[in-house]
């Protein structure tokens, strides 16, 4: 490797450095200060990467950065989504639903991030597009499999997986901002292991 090549190298190393720096930051002010409470000198002066220039450079904006918060909060949301392994595919569905409702309840990063912020900052079209880009594809993949194992009826799987994931973000909503959120966690759960068992039966 040449020498400039090692010089580059270390360019990309230092600013992959300050824009995970930027992130990092960013997430821990807008979970413990919400997004609009939160400004870019805040943002700059905990993640130490000097003026304000540093995150001009890797974002355009705040609500740049805080599409960044956003995509690293759900990825962590589906890595962290642990589901046993089931012969049945509605359970597995309806145990992975809870879980995310169960970070709704639990998660303050899921619950100020994505559901109150993420609305209001990204726009309700935007916001639902994520949430579908994250949600819709495993749905679907279950309840398909649920179809071809005959634990519901045969059916088109695209518009049901539509409706589960306005009916689980819905409820996340709910509990996010509910004033007692133990208990909306406790009710929504209910519902949806409610609304997911109709599902079954012998087609």
């Amino acid at each position: 490797m040449s020498r400039s090549d090692e010089h580059g190298s270390g360019r990309v190393s230092r600013g992959e450095a300050t824009k995970a720096a930027l992130i990092s930051a960013a997430r821990a002010l807008f979970v413990s200060k919400g997004y609009f409470a939160t400004g870019t000198e805040e943002i700059v002066a905990k993640a130490d990467v000097g003026t304000r220039g540093a995150l001009y450079h890797h974002f355009a904006d705040k609500e740049d950065l805080f599409r960044a918060v956003f995509d690293q909060v759900q990825a962590d949301l589906a890595s962290a989504t642990v589901v046993n392994e089931r012969d049945d595919a509605l359970e597995l569905l309806t145990a992975a639903l809870q879980q995310f409702l169960d970070a709704s309840a639990d998660n303050p990063d899921v619950q100020q991030v994505l559901l109150i912020d993420g609305p209001a900052v990204l726009g309700w079209d935007q916001w639902r597009s994520l949430e579908a880009q994250y949600g819709l594809g495993v749905i679907t993949a279950m309840l398909d499999a649920a179809v071809a194992q005959k634990v519901i009826p045969r059916q088109p799987t695209a518009p049901l997986a539509h409706m589960l994931l306005a009916a689980v973000d819905e409820a996340a909503l709910y509990i996010a901002n509910a004033s007692d959120r133990r208990q909306a966690h406790t009710q929504a759960r209910q519902s949806l292991k409610r609304l997911l068992g109709g599902l079954r039966g012998s087609g």
